[in-house]
């Protein structure tokens, strides 16, 4: 197997198109948890236009683990996502399994926090919506990426 066969398409440099897209993907994510990190920080309102809800689920006891707001986390999680991506797009292959690993633990809480929005909480935050779907996305970008080396 080549390089660009274990990470997705690569371009005549070299680059992995998948996890490329994972790096950009990841700087989304980044940014959004960041937005969120920074307003809990300064416990400024969160505008929410698309859903209402935002401050119920923002100041809930499920934001925050041990006094770290969730949002800083992933900021933490993302930075590493893109960092891996980037890498294993310039062929460290090692660390695109690393960054399917970290994807999927990133997916999974995702999908918790999205059941404790819908049931627990119930509201949703649209802030944590776009951090959801971008964790997820990730995953399945490492998904394809796995699939499509297969062929």
């Amino acid at each position: 197997m080549t390089e660009g066969e274990t990470t997705g398409a690569a371009n005549a440099e070299g680059i992995a198109k998948l996890p490329l897209l994972g790096a950009a993907l990841a700087v989304v994510g980044l940014a959004d948890s960041v937005y969120l990190t920074v307003h809990h920080f300064t416990a400024e309102p969160v505008p929410c236009s698309i859903v209402e809800g935002c401050e119920t689920v923002l100041t809930s006891a499920y934001a925050e683990i041990a006094g770290i707001p969730i949002a800083a986390i992933g900021a933490l999680a993302y930075f590493a996502a893109f960092s891996l991506a980037v890498l294993a797009a310039y062929g460290n292959k090692p660390l695109w399994s690393l960054f399917g690993g970290l994807a999927f633990l990133m997916a999974a809480a995702s999908a918790w926090l999205i059941y404790l929005q819908a049931f627990v909480i119930g509201a949703f935050c649209q802030f944590c919506l776009i951090s959801a779907g971008t964790s997820i996305s990730l995953f399945l970008i490492y998904i394809v990426s796995r699939l499509t080396a297969r062929r």
